[in-house]
């Protein structure tokens, strides 16, 4: 049995079964298990393919089998959404190798009985390709262009619905694309030409962001983990889109920020360094262990200031009311923004959940504001492109808020200022993660 294709299944059965993130089930497969680079390259294709394609891989396979895929046992599911996608978009796999290797995995994990199964539907689908060719024509566009870049019907249709079928179609193909490393400098401990030559002394190639003056696009690296340059808190992991926030808040060095919503701190860390690690920043949290990866970040990273506290957002106006310079609101939101880089994301969200963000957001955007000093600054950010969480958010507050202004936030934006009271990035218009920024001003009393 193939170790690569094991994985690769394991991991597809952490991801729609128990409910992990493929990034992270991926990163702990990977530690764990002894690959060379081509196994790693191909087991990160494979499991990555697998997981983004899920829904399109499902109604395939339906075309196959005589009973509801729900009834086919887990592990035997996911082995045959492995087989399929080696057999309809992995080129480089003979369909035979696909079958064969399957079948090996369905004697793993299931009875004889299992193993004819999958052997009699992926042979079906190798000789007679056409039983699931995507619908076309007249009325079948959206479920078409839905089957064909992996995205649930529901999501597409509200894209087409908002931007067009030509900029819904230009979204998913973004979606689908592979994502970049992007680095922000630490400018604490060096700058971005030098972070460049460790980086190519390490074999890395890498070029500079045209969006942050601390951006790093890393085209080629090793094992991240492994790379010393990331040991020696010389850069963070964080995207391009998400480095405009801090540049928003623009931070001064000694004054007191609030990150309402902080965790992995890429944001928190940011704010740090604008502020040359002079100062005090509470970094709030509902949970303990994301928590503890700001403090690690921040300990790698040799930043001092940030404070850690296990707070929920809705409480930070009580607790630190009329006490911040700045306060940043990174809220919670559908994720809409970035699914180019979780593959996984795109089969988890339906539209009741969405429909519920919205009040949260504004509730802990009302309750950040209370903690803004007169004279401070109140930043709402999402990686969302969804107007409900966005410009409506704002649009709501600001209509119970007279205290608060809206800035032209969009020339805050480092090297790419634009004219706007809100900024909103989309992945088909500006090639960048999906991502939403409001800037706010208290009056002084």
């Amino acid at each position: 049995m193939d170790k690569v294709r094991n994985l690769a299944v394991r991991i597809l059965s952490e991801v729609n079964e128990e409910g992990a993130y493929a990034n992270v089930a991926l990163a702990r497969n990977l530690k764990k298990a002894e690959l060379t680079e081509v196994d790693r390259r191909f087991l990160t294709e494979l499991s990555y393919g697998a997981v983004k394609a899920g829904g399109t891989l499902d109604w395939m396979i339906r075309h196959y089998v005589n009973r509801p895929i729900r009834k086919i046992p887990p592990m035997i599911r996911n082995i045959l959404r492995l087989g399929f996608y080696q057999i309809f978009y992995m080129d480089k796999v003979p369909p035979s190798a696909a079958c064969n290797e399957s079948v090996e995995l369905a004697k793993k994990y299931g009875h004889p009985g299992i193993v004819k199964f999958v052997n009699a539907v992926l042979r079906a689908a190798v000789r007679a390709p056409e039983k699931c060719a995507f619908p076309s024509g007249k009325g079948h566009a959206t479920e078409e262009l839905a089957l064909r870049s992996f995205h649930p019907q529901w999501l597409v249709r509200r894209w087409v619905k908002m931007f067009g079928y030509d900029a819904a179609c230009a979204l998913c193909t973004f979606d689908n694309e592979d994502s970049v490393l992007s680095l922000r400098t630490n400018t604490l401990k060096t700058t971005r030409e030098e972070l460049l030559s460790a980086l190519a002394s390490e074999g890395s190639v890498a070029e500079v962001s045209r969006w942050a003056p601390e951006g790093v696009l890393c085209r080629s690296h090793g094992a991240l983990g492994a790379m010393a340059s990331l040991q020696e808190g010389l850069f963070q992991v964080q995207d391009e889109s998400s480095m405009q926030v801090a540049h928003v808040v623009a931070p001064q060095p000694g004054e007191f920020i609030i990150d309402c919503c902080s965790a992995p701190g890429g944001k928190t860390t940011h704010l740090a360094a604008l502020m040359k690690n002079q100062g005090r920043i509470v970094a709030g949290d509902i949970y303990e262990h994301k928590l503890a990866k700001i403090e690690e970040n921040a300990a790698r990273l040799g930043i001092s200031i940030i404070d850690t506290e296990l707070l929920d957002a809705r409480d930070v106006g009580r607790r630190f009311k009329s006490q911040a310079d700045r306060v940043l609101v990174d809220a919670p939101c559908s994720g809409l923004g970035v699914l180019r880089r979780k593959p996984d994301a795109r089969w988890k969200k339906d539209e009741a959940a969405i429909a519920k963000l919205p009040q949260l957001q504004l509730d802990i955007l009302t309750s950040a504001a209370a903690a803004v000093r007169p004279g401070g600054v109140l930043v709402y950010s999402t990686c969302t492109i969804e107007r409900a969480e966005n410009e409506e958010v704002v649009e709501a507050f600001l209509a119970t808020h007279p205290e608060f202004s809206l800035a032209e936030t969009g020339s805050f934006l480092p090297t790419q200022p634009r004219v706007g009271s809100m900024v909103q990035l989309y992945p088909q218009v500006d090639g960048t993660d999906g991502f939403f920024i409001a800037r706010m001003e208290r009056k002084q009393q």
